[in-house]
Formats: structure tokens, sequence, C-alpha cells
């Protein structure tokens, strides 16, 4: 059976999904009376600090500030450099290059004149770990001193008064090696880890590290081999709190005596509710039982309480974090599966680390703004911060969510600036998956983050993630309908409600094909007026490209192919959107493939044409820009969507995201008033117009701009969405994106007015005695009663030969209007295309208030 989830209304035949418990979803939270939010106001790439931008890979794993907060210091393994930002202006940013350390930094901790980076020289050698302490000037980075550790280190802190240096010295295991009597990557794996104390008084080059012995401690797994992850001092300055991960225990160290005066246990925790297969499917029915928390990072809540971030790396991790008493190691709270929830509720979950560690929570900070104590969480594999009031360590309040690049280890708070540095540690230039340093500014009233967000349904919230396109929901004048691509399986339509914000996705409902759920690549979606869908399943080959019919409950009842010829022609880049047109001989679908197939001229890429009544396909071209000429970028068509001005608008993209990102835009052309061309034939071309530059809405949120804008739709009130595909968190940060372009008649003009049948000048002849024997000869249609101009048989120039008026109090940047976007399918069947059938002109003005949902 399919399956359904959350309330929504159903009206007449229209699509009827199963009600169900529907709440706010976990993004969602209710916001306290005087809370202050979090914007990301810049995203700078860390490559840009590379000692070669154009080739060099960078990360930017850990940052540290200046005094003044003015300059941003941040460890770049891959390079073995310490980076600088200038941050003088925190909405512009600078790059000021940066300096080799000689070794992979792994921290790095920024004190009055100097900066303390700790360097892991070990160079792989597990046996023989080494590592060191640079002291640079922290004007120029000039080297001032070198202090060896005599092992490979991991994090630094130091005091809030810049007289003491501690550094955890881990002595990190060989996750190949087996230990004897143990197997591959178990403990011990000797030499032990310890604890490193340094004085900073005086000349660096006196400065002496000394050592804390951390063997034998109890509530460790291993005590032979207790391998420290990670160090906080307490805001009183008298000790600091070491996790000792793979150990999965916390330790705490006298300041003054240097000796550690307790250690426990971090404990174990059971957890339901989460995803624990690897199987491109969220279902959170999945648990974990007695598993070790095994904490990264850590910090002090007060000087009582220590906040924990339950990564695992060798038996454990609990997918979410916790509070301890600092003295007792008992638990205070426990996040459970709430992180997780998080995730699932932004899109941000990562299924395939689901028989792993989930979100993965690994870095964490705590930091007081304005008098309110905060814990900031970050999640290594979902990308995103999540922000928690910790004004009552026994109930954390969950604030916000930020969303990040990949793998947001590096939390830095500077408090007297209002700011929040967030760093990255994942770059992958080759899958363009980019590092950076991101910067939040506090003050905000609402969080801008989510657009678009999940409910909670049954105690649960709502899988969703790698939205392909959008279509109008024929029942419900606020609401769209929107599927996944093949990230996910079984293939889902989701109802999305517009009035809130964020948009909240609250029910789904499974595409079957022969009773079974459908495991299809779902790239567009429209909703029939009187029930049932048209989408279109793009495949891997062209032909498994597919139009499929879908009835009310999600079942496929016909797949229609290609035409052979056309579907051979294609590669892996195929159907791309699909709309409906009710014509004056029935219906019409109209489909939109993504590139030019190799039967068609390079730059001319086909729109599909396919009459229900006489099962038949004809084509259309559709001119595409010149592509960069970049090695891998190409232009290509996302999706395709009937406007009530009665004009075809299709998304118009390039391949490439954040700085490099230069085409995301929304085109018109003119909707043909019959067939085109059959196969074989000649195309004829339609001439296209700018309706829409989207690149400043993907912008707008100052973060990695994405690459695929996919999806476009119109509701019933005429208002024009767009939303971008985040891949299901696979090779990408997953940031999704939903903006509004505006009102229908702003983006694509007004809809066209039926001409009104003239006057009778005559009475009416009787009224017939019998019932008439023939049937109408004209059924009226949604097209203008003036029939377009004749379509080109040529290609046209690369650029287009008309564009749009910029919506006023816009100025365009690139050609087009500049309005912020993301994109929506829609088939505008239903209100739209009666009210133009009945002579009416659709009211598209924006009257309705929004509602907020919190």
């Amino acid at each position: 059976m399919p399956r359904h989830t959350a309330p929504r209304r159903a009206a007449g035949a229209a699509i009827a999904l199963t009600l169900a418990s529907c709440t706010i979803g976990a993004a969602l939270p209710a916001a306290a009376a005087g809370d202050s939010f979090f914007t990301r106001i810049a995203t700078v790439p860390a490559y840009l600090n590379a000692a070669d931008p154009a080739v060099d890979s960078a990360v930017a794993e850990i940052s540290s500030a200046s005094p003044d907060g003015r300059l941003v210091y941040s460890t770049d393994s891959a390079g073995q450099r310490i980076n600088v930002l200038d941050i003088s202006d925190p909405e512009a940013p600078k790059p000021l290059g940066g300096v080799g350390v000689g070794g992979e930094p792994t921290s790095v901790y920024a004190t009055g004149e100097y900066v303390l980076a700790v360097v892991d020289t070990s160079d792989g050698d597990f046996a023989n770990p080494s590592g060191h302490v640079s002291v640079l000037h922290a004007d120029d980075l000039a080297p001032v001193a070198t202090i060896e550790l005599g092992g490979q280190p991991d994090s630094i802190d130091v005091t809030t008064a810049g007289d003491t240096a501690v550094i955890a010295i881990e002595n990190q295991r060989d996750e190949e090696f087996t230990p004897e009597g143990g197997e591959e990557g178990d403990l011990p794996q000797l030499p032990a880890g310890e604890l490193v104390v340094m004085d900073l008084a005086g000349d660096p080059t006196t400065w002496v590290a000394e050592h804390v012995d951390m063997t034998g401690l109890p509530g460790l797994d291993t005590p032979s081999d207790p391998e420290p992850e990670y160090v906080s001092i307490n805001p009183a300055d008298t000790a600091v709190a070491v996790t000792l991960q793979e150990n999965n225990a916390v330790a705490i160290v006298d300041l003054a005596t240097r000796t550690v005066v307790t250690s426990y246990s971090a404990g174990t925790a059971s957890v339901s509710g989460i995803d624990t297969l690897d199987d491109d499917h969220i279902e959170l029915t999945g648990s974990i039982t007695d598993v070790p928390r095994e904490p990264d990072a850590i910090g002090w809540v007060g000087d009582d309480h220590i906040a924990i971030a339950n990564e695992g790396d060798w038996k454990g991790g609990t997918r979410g974090w916790s509070i301890l008493d600092a003295a007792t190691g008992s638990v205070t709270w426990d996040a459970g599966n709430t992180f997780e929830h998080l995730a699932v509720s932004l899109g941000l979950y990562p299924d395939k680390r689901s028989d792993a560690k989930g979100a993965e929570p690994e870095g964490l900070l705590s930091a007081t703004y304005d008098g309110v104590p905060y814990v900031f969480v970050g999640a290594e594999r979902a990308n995103f911060v999540a922000v928690y009031d910790v004004s009552d360590p026994a109930a954390p309040r969950f604030v916000q969510a930020l969303p990040s690049t990949p793998g947001p280890e590096g939390l830095l708070a500077l408090p007297e600036r209002d700011l929040l540095v967030v760093s990255s540690e994942t770059d992958d230039a080759e899958a363009a998956v980019r590092a950076s340093v991101q910067l939040y500014a506090m003050g905000a009233s609402s969080p801008a983050f989510p657009t678009i967000a999940s409910a909670d349904v049954d105690g649960s919230p709502l899988p969703w993630g790698a939205l392909s396109g959008l279509s109008t929901d024929p029942a419900d004048a606020d609401r769209l309908f929107a599927v996944s691509d093949s990230a996910y399986a079984p293939s889902e339509i989701y109802s999305v409600d517009t009035s809130v914000t964020p948009a909240l996705i609250d029910s789904s409902l499974t595409v079957t094909e022969a009773g079974e759920p459908a495991a299809l690549d779902l790239e567009g979606i429209a909703a029939r007026a009187d029930g049932g869908f048209w989408a279109v399943t793009e495949g891997a080959t062209g032909p498994e490209n597919a139009l499929l019919e879908l009835d009310a409950d999600g079942a496929v009842q016909q797949r229609i192919a290609l035409p052979t010829e056309v579907a051979d022609a294609l590669g892996s880049q195929g159907f791309e959107g699909v709309t409906i047109e009710q014509g004056a001989e029935g219906e019409i679908v109209w489909t939109a493939l993504q590139r030019e197939a190799s039967i068609d001229a390079d730059g001319i890429v086909r729109i599909g044409r396919y009459d229900v009544a006489d099962e038949s396909w004809s084509f259309f071209g559709y001119p595409l820009e010149a592509a960069s000429g970049v090695e891998g970028d190409w232009n290509g068509l996302s999706e395709i969507t009937l406007t009530p001005a009665g004009t075809l608008a299709v998304i118009e993209r390039d391949k490439r995201n954040g700085p490099d990102a230069a085409l995301k835009a929304v085109y018109t052309v003119p909707l043909p008033d019959g067939a085109g061309a059959a196969v074989g034939e000649e195309l004829p071309v339609l001439e296209k117009t700018l309706a829409a530059d989207v690149l400043p809405a993907l912008e707008a949120g100052n973060g990695w701009t994405q690459e695929k804008l996919e999806g476009l739709g119109i509701t019933g009130s005429g208002e024009v969405f767009v939303v971008t595909d985040n891949d299901g968190v696979d090779d990408a940060n997953g940031e999704t994106v939903l903006a509004s372009l505006g009102s229908a008649t702003e983006v694509f003009g007004a809809a066209p007015v039926p001409t009104p049948t003239a006057t009778p000048t005559a009475e009416p002849t009787a009224t017939p005695t019998a019932e008439p024997t023939v049937a109408p000869t004209a059924v009226p249609t949604t097209a203008p009663t003036t029939a377009p101009t004749a379509q080109p048989t040529v290609a046209p120039s690369a650029h287009p030969t008309a564009s749009a008026a910029p919506v006023a109090g816009t100025t365009p940047t690139r050609p087009g209007s500049g309005l912020a976007s993301t994109g929506v399918e829609s088939g505008w069947a239903a209100a739209a295309a009666l009210t133009l059938m009945a002579g009416g002109a659709l009211a598209l003005g924006l009257a309705r208030r929004r509602r907020t949902a919190r």
C-alpha cells in the first residue's frame, strides 16, 4: 500500500491523502520572548587562502580569532598552513593568505601577540608519532619558536588570561593495525597519549611542554592507551576537561597542580526512532542499544557541567549530544534522537551514513551572547550547526539551525562582535564540494533558515530531500506538490504548505507500480485538475526515460516511452520536467529534456508535446545559452511549467556552484498552438524570453550558491516558487533553497483575456422542442485568440532575442530581473485553466497574509 502521512484537505475527486497526526517539526521551534537569531552574512571559500588558489585544495578545520576579533586564523591540513581572514567588515571578509607550519596543523589558538598552531608531523607513522607547537607573530605570521611535543597533537585551549595552554596529545590509533589478541583497529596501540600543559610567560623560545600522564585512569575502555581528543578550560580557568574519545571517557585535570582529579565513563545510550540502514530510504524505525557515547568535542556549561558531542570513533557514537555533571559524570540531559530528527526535518539527513553514525555530531562550542548561555553543535555529515539555549542545563532549548558547507568542525564565538564563525573541513574540488569559513551575525528577529522543512507526523519528522520538481495543487491555492529523484527510494510525492514560513512539508504519497513501491528517478510532477498526476522519470539511459500517468493514490497507470530514435539519442540526462495544457482537443502534456540529443544541433534541446488523445509525440527546439567552456560545465533545462500568461516557462541552468555559478534563470517561450515536428523532421525552434534571473535569490542567503535549480511551480493563488535539489546530501552541502519570485503577473505578465462573444442583435429563436443531435463544434481553450507568429526553423544565436523587464525596485546585475528564487514545477491546470476557459482573468495578487509556523 502507498504510504500517506499527515493531514491535508481533499477536494472533490482531487488527490486524497490519508489523515495522520501532524505537528510542527523539530526544525521549527517555538521562539521565546526576546530570542535573537543568527543570520549567515558571508561565506569565504578556503581555497582562496591556498598557496595557489587555482589548483590547491584547502580546508579550514579549526579557527581562532585575534583578541580584537578582526582576524581569523584557520588550520589548513591539506596545505599544511595557517591561513588568515580579515573580518574587520564581517560582510566582506578578505583572505590574506597564510604560512606553512612544517606539517599538518590540527588546531590553532590566537592569544596576545602570538598565534599557537599545534602541528602533526607524524606523516602517517602511527608507531612513532610526533608534533610541535609553531609560535607565530600574530601580525605577520612570522615564525617565533617551535616547541616539540613528543607526540601527535589534536586540540589546544588557552586560559582567559592567556597565561597557560593545554594540548591534547592523542597519538591516534591506526585503524588498519591489529594489536595482539584484538581485531583490526582495536586498542591498545602504543605509545599512549597524554596532556601537555605550557606556561606562556616570557619569551616563547623559553616555553616548555609539561607532560601530564593519563594512563591507568578509572572509567576508560583501555586505560593503557587513553588517546586524548579534545580539551576545554572552564570559565574559572581552574580546570580542563579532556575527552578520551575511543575510551568513551572524560577526565578533569586541575590546572594548578596539573593532575587528574577525576575521570569517568561517558556512559552508554540507547536510542530509538532512527535510521540504521544505508538503503536510500530514510525510515525512522531503527534503534541502537547500550552504545558508548565516545565524545569528540567538549565545552563547559558554567563551572559545574560539561557538554559533549557524541560523535563516536571506535565502538560507539550515539547521534546526539549530552550534558554531564562535571564532577561526577552523571547525565544531566541527553539529546536522544532529537539531533537526528532535526537533520531529517531540515532535509539534511545523510542516508548513506545510516549504518554508521548518522548526522555525526562532532564540533561543539559553549559561549554566552547577551547574557544567554548557548551550546552550538556541528553535524559533520549533515552540514548544519544546531543552536541551543542552555540557561537550564537540565532542559536545553533548541533555538535554530544554521546551514554550513560540508564538515562544520570549527566553531568560534565572537560575542563581543555578535558574530559566530564556522569553519569546515571537507574539500573535494573534483566533486565541487569545497571547504569554507562562514560568518553569522546575531540580532535577527527571526531565522532565515530553513526556507522549507518537514512536519512531525505521528511523533517523527517526515523524511524528504532531493526535491526535483514542483506542481500546482489544484485543490489548495497555497499548496504545491514536490517530488524527489533517485537519491531516495521509493519515490515520494510531497505536499508543501507555502502559506507558512518556512514552507512545511506535511504529507507524502509513495509512488507504486504493479502494486509495489516504485524506485524511480522522478524529475517532474504535474497535478491533474480531476485527480492524479503526470510525472516524468529520467533513468540512467535514454530508453529508461518515461512519461508516467499516476492515479490519485500515486499508482502508475501507464508508462509512455519516448520515440525510439529520440530515446536512443539521449545519455543519462533526459526528462527534467512536465506540465499540462488543457487544449482545445483535450489534454496536452509538455515535457522538457535536460540536454541535447545526439540527433539534434548543438545548443538545441527538445521540448516534447504529447497529445493524450492521439497518443502521439511531437517536438520543438529550445535554444540554450552558450556554456562557459570550463571543463565539465554545460547548460541545460531543469523544469517546464505552463504559466497563466499562456506561455511555457523553463528553468535553464549551468553545472556550476559556489562563486562559479553563472546561469540560474527562468525563461519563457510561446505556447505553440499545434503539434511540432515528428521524429526525423527539422525542429521548429522557439524564441525565448528571460523572465527571472534566479542567481540573486540563490546568493541572498550568503552561503554556497547551489548548483541544481530544479523546480518551478505556481500556486493556485498565483505565487511563483523555485527550489533546489540537494542531491540527498551526497557529495553536496545539502542546503535546500525554496524561494518566491513574486506573483505570476510580475514574473510572466498578465494572463490573456479571451475575446468576448459579440452581443446578439436579434431576438433568440424559439426554444427547441427536442434534444440537439449534433455536438458543439468548438471547445473553449486557454490559448490567446490570436495565433502566435511562426517559429524559426533554425537555431537562433546563443543569446535570447528579448528580455523581460525587471521587476520594479530591482536592479539587474546580469541579463534579467535580478529576482530572488528557487524552482517549482507546475502543471497549471485546475483553477487557472478553468478561470481562463470561462473568460475571467485570474487574480494573481498576493493579498493573503502569511502566517508563520513556530
